[in-house]
């Protein structure tokens, strides 16, 4: 049995606050500045002037006049049409509606998505966890489509569970045929204001009858105040561990967790889970393999990579339980559709050419047992 987990950072299109912000801290301090002066409704004279430096400085007064405008209101924000507003095709006769709709998510390079099939039809494990997965009519989509062009036969059963961030960080899950999925639970283990994260508990028999037993995750994302981040993750990960003593207490010992922590493994955060439990990191196993980084990069260790030569830090797990810890054939890390930015360096396929059609900003890790 192979298994695999794979943060995919979306299928076909991704949500816009999930991209790398084009503008920037300036820009977004005066945007946010302006904002706050335009709201008050008395403006001394200083405040005055102080919106025409800012209305400079964003370029506002660059705008081509036009002889009249039509501001609106929708959804809550003011959109302004020019001249021609008039003559625009309307949606319907009833409504008599002319306006936009601004999309939230932007399209992915169909080659990055290319390059997605491109590492999971290498490992071709047979069971496949995803992180960051849009929607199910995506995933599918991508299984029935997408995949075979890489010579991967299709999975035979698929499910996605929806977070609830509404930014398509969904969690999903692909079978090959001969492994059911027998029963699913879902836990609340913490977050933050009303966003709880999900860790989602899958039973799956295998085609020998064994039972397997994957807690999939997505823990709390870096934000500007790390120690609010460490906070939040360090109680998931507290319930994480709390949850995977109890399937181990009840003789369960066939048990792997996966997915994605967004921190290394030396962090606090993730104490309560590699010291207070006998879950052992994949990494550490004598047969886990990938190709090092060129160059000088590979005689060294840097703080936070998965092991000396793979200098990427690790924000990625799969941990087994001693039993299937011990049963463990191969492993290993594939971050041949990752884009190295900065050194190190590594290998990659060479159909990934930029940062523009990389998989990727995650390696995809795989583990074999066989049971």
């Amino acid at each position: 049995m192979k298994i695999a987990t794979f943060n995919i950072q979306n299928l076909f299109h991704r949500d816009k606050s999930l991209l790398d912000n084009p503008k920037s801290k300036s820009i977004t301090d005066w945007i946010q500045e302006l904002d706050t002066l335009m709201r008050k409704s008395g403006k001394t004279i200083s405040e005055q002037e102080r919106i025409r430096e800012l209305s400079f400085l964003l370029g506002f007064e660059k705008t081509k006049p036009l002889p009249y405008a039509v501001l609106r209101r929708k959804a809550g924000l003011l959109y302004l049409k020019g001249i021609h507003h008039s003559t625009e095709t309307r949606a319907g006769h009833l409504t008599n509606w002319n306006g936009w709709i601004e999309l939230q998510t932007k399209p992915i390079p169909p080659s990055a998505t290319d390059n997605k099939a491109r590492v999971i039809a290498n490992v071709n494990a047979d069971i496949l966890l995803l992180q960051e997965v849009e929607d199910r009519a995506s995933l599918e989509d991508f299984n029935q489509k997408v995949l075979p062009k890489f010579d991967c036969k299709p999975y035979d059963h698929s499910l996605v569970i929806q977070c609830n961030d509404m930014k398509g960080l969904e969690i999903a899950i692909l079978l090959r045929g001969g492994y059911t999925l027998q029963t699913i639970k879902t836990h609340l283990i913490g977050g933050y204001s009303d966003l709880f994260q999900n860790l989602i508990e899958y039973e799956i028999s295998t085609p020998t009858s064994e039972k397997i037993y994957v807690l999939a995750t997505y823990l709390a994302r870096q934000t500007d105040d790390i120690k609010i981040a460490d906070t939040i993750r360090k109680s998931q990960v507290e319930n994480i561990a709390r949850i995977y003593k109890g399937l181990v207490a009840q003789g369960k010992t066939n048990v792997i967790i996966a997915g994605t922590f967004n921190t290394p493994s030396y962090c606090d955060s993730l104490a309560p889970l590699f010291q207070n439990t006998d879950a052992k990191d994949i990494t550490k196993h004598f047969s886990f393999e990938v190709v090092t980084d060129e160059g000088e990069d590979a005689t060294y260790f840097r703080l936070g990579a998965y092991r000396m030569g793979v200098n990427i830090k690790q924000k990625d797990y799969l941990l087994f339980s001693p039993v299937l810890f011990e049963q463990m054939q191969d492993s290993g890390l594939n971050r041949k559709a990752m884009w190295p930015n900065k050194k190190p360096q590594w290998s990659t396929y060479k159909e990934v050419t930029s940062r523009y059609n990389s998989a990727s900003e995650h390696p995809l890790v795989w583990g074999r047992v066989v049971l």
